[in-house]
């Protein structure tokens, strides 16, 4: 598979590493021993394919601080030039095989915070860059440089220096961004392939985007990326009054009350001791989540 890839040009893989904790691996059935991934990186980086990301994730059964450093440290020495950092998301409802975790080897909401943390310090001290929320970049590479000239974006697939406004999915439940808005393909397997093998497409939904829903996307970006954005200059440049951002909305307001973030003249900033919190902050200006941001005006 590594000769194909690089045959058909393909540059840039990323590994689900998740953890290399042995205990963890079998509590979640996934063994990928540190072997298995060094072998697969050295034969994708022979064939040309050097740019490399791990995912690694916390908050998983029996995890601990220890296990999660211990995964940073087994990982670096294999180089890659990212790292995207997730938390696990337990939704056994959502997720019918999640039921066979044993949900009393899951970590509190405190321990999950000092595993990330964990996480994010040795990796930081190992020369990596902390680019966003989370994801991790050795200074050279592309997602560091444009981290630090502004040019960073972001997407429903994480960070990245990609400024194309259209995103096509490929494959069963994938999502695509055009212009006009988002489309989504079959969930099922089954219903995707049929679809596909009777000529047709497998999108089976979508969402319009209007221009208010651009106002507020360009907004999140920007807090997402910078951890601060200029509401003055990105309301003005979709044509909005700056006031439909701040005007009556509560949830914006407790949190600056709180601390987490300061407006001043337009500028909302989160400083780097709240970094953690601005999932809650971007929250404040989405009109679809809960009532948040969204006392005073309607999509239309």
């Amino acid at each position: 598979m590594a000769s194909v890839l690089g045959q058909t040009g393909v540059t840039r893989a990323s590994l689900g590493v998740q953890s290399f904790d042995p205990v963890v691996q079998k509590a979640i059935n996934r063994v990928q021993s540190e072997e298995t991934t060094a072998g697969t990186v050295d034969r994708l980086r022979a064939n040309g394919i050097k740019a490399i990301n791990f995912d690694l994730i916390y908050g998983l059964p029996f995890q601990d601080v220890r296990s999660c450093v211990d995964t940073v440290e087994r990982a670096i020495k294999m180089r890659p030039d990212r790292f995207a950092v997730f938390g696990y998301a337990h939704v056994p409802n959502f997720k019918k095989h999640q039921r066979l975790i044993d949900e009393n080897a899951l970590a509190g909401a405190h321990e999950r915070n000092q595993q990330a943390e964990a996480i994010a310090e040795a990796l930081v001290s190992a020369g990596y860059k902390r680019i966003g929320l989370d994801h991790f970049a050795l200074p050279e590479d592309d997602l560091a440089m444009a981290s630090d000239n502004g040019r960073l974006h972001r997407n429903f697939q994480g960070y990245t220096t990609d400024e194309c406004r259209t995103l096509i999915g490929f494959g069963a439940s994938s999502i695509g961004r055009f212009a006009e808005g988002y489309v989504q393909n079959e969930v099922p397997l089954g219903l995707y392939a049929r679809r596909i093998a009777d000529g047709g497409l497998a999108t089976t939904k979508g969402y319009a985007l209007t221009s208010e829903d651009r106002l507020r996307a360009d907004v999140i970006e920007r807090l997402m990326c910078d951890f601060g954005v200029d509401l003055n200059d990105i309301a003005a440049s979709h044509g909005f009054d700056p006031a439909l951002l701040w005007g009556g909305n509560t949830k914006l307001r407790e949190l600056i009350d709180d601390g987490v973030a300061t407006l001043d003249a337009g500028h909302l900033r989160v400083s780097d001791r709240n970094r953690f919190m601005i999932r809650a902050v971007a929250s404040a200006f989405d009109a679809y989540f809960g009532n948040a941001g969204r006392g005073f005006s309607k999509a239309a």
